[in-house]
C-alpha cells in the first residue's frame, strides 16, 4: 500500500492519501511509514504524537513552535475537521497565505505542514478527533499562536463563533508576530 501526494500548497504543505485496504470487516492503512515519507521528500522522524478530541464548533490554533522548529502531520480519526496551515516564514513568497481542507475519518486525508507554518483546526462533526505527529518535542517557552480571525489572513473558517481557549482568543496577529525578534527563527531560506 503506497502513500501518495494528493496536492501541494504554499511551498511546503502537502495533502497525503494513504493506501487503504478495505473489505466487509473494516479497513487497514499505514498512516506513516518512514521509507515512503523519505521517498516523498518528507520528514521520516517524528518525536511526539498528539491526540485531540473536540466537540463541534471548537477551534484550536493557529499554533506553532520556533525552538526547536516543529513540523506536523495531521489527520482526523473520528468525525471531520477543517485543517488549516498558514505560512509565517519571513521572506516566503506565500507569507500570510493559508491553506485549508476538510479531512475526515471517512476520506482519510492527512496534511503535512512544515516548520514555519501556524496550524489549527475546527471540529465540524459532533465530535472530532485529530491526531498529529510532530518533528520536535513540545517546548512551552518557544510556542505561540496567530489570531484565528486576523483580517490580514482572511481565513474562511466554517464557523462564525467558535468555542476557543482564552489563549487562542488572545493570540497575536501575523503583523505582531513578524515584528517580534522570535520571528527571525522562521525565514523562508532557513526552513526550506
Amino acid at each position: 500500500m503506497q502513500m501518495r501526494v494528493v496536492s501541494g500548497h504554499l511551498n511546503g504543505v502537502v495533502v497525503l492519501q494513504p493506501g487503504v485496504s478495505e473489505d466487509e470487516r473494516g479497513f487497514f492503512l499505514e498512516a506513516f511509514r518512514a521509507d515512503q515519507f523519505r521517498d516523498l521528500g518528507l520528514p521520516d522522524s517524528f518525536l511526539q504524537d498528539n491526540h485531540s478530541r473536540s466537540q463541534k464548533g471548537v477551534l484550536r490554533g493557529l499554533h506553532f513552535q520556533w525552538q526547536p522548529p516543529m513540523a506536523k502531520l495531521m489527520r482526523v480519526t473520528l468525525g471531520s475537521a477543517f485543517l488549516v496551515a498558514v505560512d509565517i516564514r519571513k521572506g516566503s513568497p506565500t507569507l500570510g497565505r493559508w491553506f485549508g481542507i476538510e479531512a475526515s475519518a471517512g476520506n482519510k486525508l492527512q496534511v503535512f505542514a512544515p516548520a514555519g507554518f501556524a496550524r489549527g483546526f475546527c471540529a465540524l462533526s459532533d465530535w472530532a478527533e485529530v491526531q498529529y505527529k510532530c518533528t520536535a518535542i513540545y517546548n512551552p517557552e518557544a510556542e505561540a499562536g496567530i489570531l484565528w480571525s486576523d483580517p490580514a489572513l482572511g481565513i474562511s473558517w466554517p464557523v462564525r463563533e467558535p468555542i476557543m481557549s482564552m489563549k487562542d482568543r488572545q493570540a497575536r496577529t501575523l503583523e505582531q508576530w513578524l515584528a517580534s525578534p522570535e520571528s527571525d527563527s522562521f525565514t523562508f531560506q532557513s526552513l526550506k
